[in-house]
Formats: structure tokens, C-alpha cells, sequence
């Protein structure tokens, strides 16, 4: 089970290397974390995107360009379907966000015609390696789906299941979050918390064990558990490796916190297209970015294998 990113560096040296295909890669941080991830064996990749600026780039942060296949193309929206085709078609594995807007970036991963869409609704997955914990933490979703509603909240653990089997995690424990522990009609994110662990229990929810509503605290914390009556006996007893959050306001502002405020390493994926898709923010570092990277290859190896 991978507990670290360097477990999941570690883990892709066994794997096929994977490749990239980077959508306006004019962007200094996201061609660093290339760089990276080529030197690591991570994957290759296929930049597309305003030549020159790319070249001018890469001369600043060192990185030699003689082994990268470069598609020019200076119209941002053009070169985002150029470059989610390249997955389309089969000849990447990978879709990476580059310098461009997230709108004009989601649009070319849901092209009708070169997309990567499934028909399945998208949702965000945020993998956190937090000092003093013995397990990676995978937070969902954060930054995509605003409201989801029950059905969503099913998809969503699936989604998130499947990017923690990938990591190495045979059977993650997933919390759905609420403010208390307890079902409360009048708390309608308790009583949908509540169906998610039934629908667990009768097999519609596989690969996992689902026990909710929960609190922030029995949820990632033994130690709280034990201080709470009933809790000890709860499937979930500080030790969850998902965190199913009510809606985006919950999953961001944690995620948020944890970022700014927290000594984290983290990295995330889109779920719900045809192969792993990078969607990162502007402002995220290159370790983040590199982190990432490495999420999605995992992602792409069990898709390779027919496991996902």
C-alpha cells in the first residue's frame, strides 16, 4: 500500500512509462514538472502549443528539448483539441492542463468528437500525504461537483475507490462527512451519509467499506474515537483513507486549509473521462504538479491492466 508519494514514485518503477500530452505548454511550472517526471521515468510527453514561447521556456529552467515531440499551435482553444485528441486517439495516456483557462480546458475534455467524456458526470479527486499519518488521504470532491446529490455521492465513491486501488489500497475505508456522527432527519447530508453505507452493505457499493455519517474527527482521528460514546464500535474508528465531503463549500475551504496552512504534500485527477486527466490550478507548485503526474500514471496503469 502506498502511504507516500514516494511509495507511488516507487510503485511506477514497475510500470510502463507512460505519455503525457500537455495542452498550451507554455507554462514554466507545468514544463518543470515534465522535466521531472521524464527524469524519474514517469512518462514522456507530447507538448502542444506556441513553439517559441515553449522553447524560450525551456532554455530558462534547463531542459532539453531534442527528446520532446512538439505540436505548434499558438490558438489556445485549438491546441487544447489538438492535444485531448492525441489521448482520444490513443496516442497519449495522459491529458495535462497547461497555461490555459479551466473553461476552454474542460470543453476540449468534453468534445463530442475528440473528448475524453464517458456520459458519467466528472468529479475531483485530492490525494494529501499529511505529516504523522500512516496512509495517503483522499479527499473528494474539492473543486468540481458542487451539489451532488445521492446518486452523485455513489459515483463519486466509486471514482475515488478506484484512484485508491490504483495506489495500492485493496479495500479503502471511505467516510461520508456530516457536522455529527448520527442520522438526523433535519441534517439531510446525515440521511444520504446513512443510504451510502446501506447501499455498501447490500453490494451496490463494492471494493470498499462505507460507514457514515461521520465527523471530521472519528473519521481521521483514533484518538477522538475514544472518547466518544458508540464510537469504538463503528466500522470507521479514526482510520478512513477517503473523505466523501457533503458539497464543494465543505471540500474546498478543508483542502484549502490543509494547503495553506498545513506541511502537505498533495497532488489530484479528474475522474469520470476515458484516461486520467491533470487538472491543476495556475498557482499550484511543481511539486504538486509532478505529484499529479505520478496520481494519473498510477490511474493509467490499472486502466492499461483492464482494472479500472
Amino acid at each position: 500500500m502506498s502511504k507516500s508519494f514516494e511509495d507511488i514514485l516507487a510503485k511506477l518503477k514497475t510500470a510502463s512509462r507512460k505519455k503525457l500530452s500537455v495542452s498550451v505548454a507554455q507554462d514554466a511550472p507545468v514544463l518543470e514538472a515534465v522535466k521531472a517526471a521524464k527524469e524519474k521515468g514517469i512518462a514522456d510527453a507530447i507538448l502542444v502549443g506556441d513553439k517559441d514561447k515553449i522553447e524560450e521556456i525551456a532554455k530558462t529552467i534547463g531542459m532539453d528539448l531534442s527528446d520532446y515531440e512538439i505540436i505548434d499551435e499558438k490558438d489556445q482553444a485549438e491546441a487544447a483539441t489538438k492535444a485531448v485528441q492525441l489521448v482520444h486517439d490513443g496516442k497519449a495516456d495522459i491529458y495535462m492542463k497547461g497555461a490555459l483557462d479551466t473553461k476552454t480546458f474542460l470543453k476540449s475534455v468534453l468534445n463530442k468528437e475528440v473528448g475524453l467524456r464517458t456520459g458519467k458526470p466528472l468529479s475531483h479527486v485530492c490525494v494529501f500525504e499529511l505529516p504523522g499519518m500512516d496512509r495517503l488521504l483522499f479527499l473528494t470532491d474539492v473543486a468540481f461537483m458542487p451539489y451532488p446529490t445521492l446518486e452523485d455521492k455513489k459515483v463519486i465513491i466509486e471514482y475515488t475507490v478506484a484512484v485508491a486501488r490504483a495506489c495500492g489500497v485493496e479495500m479503502p475505508k471511505v467516510a461520508p462527512l456530516a457536522a455529527v456522527e448520527v442520522v438526523n432527519e433535519k441534517m439531510p447530508v446525515t440521511v444520504e451519509a446513512a443510504e451510502l453505507t446501506k447501499m455498501n452493505e447490500a453490494g451496490e457499493i463494492k471494493d470498499c467499506i462505507v460507514d457514515g455519517p461521520l465527523s471530521m474527527d472519528l473519521a481521521i482521528d483514533p484518538e477522538a474515537a475514544k472518547h466518544k460514546a458508540g464510537a469504538l464500535d463503528r466500522k470507521i474508528v479514526g482510520d478512513a483513507d477517503i473523505l466523501l465531503f457533503p458539497d464543494i463549500h465543505a471540500g474546498n475551504l478543508v483542502y484549502k486549509t490543509m494547503v495553506r496552512m498545513g506541511d502537505v504534500k498533495n497532488g489530484n485527477v479528474l475522474t469520470g473521462t476515458k484516461a486520467p486527466v491533470i487538472l491543476t490550478s495556475r498557482s499550484d507548485s511543481v511539486e504538486v504538479k509532478l505529484n499529479s503526474i505520478a496520481l494519473a500514471a498510477v490511474v493509467a496503469e490499472d486502466i492499461k491492466k483492464g482494472e479500472l
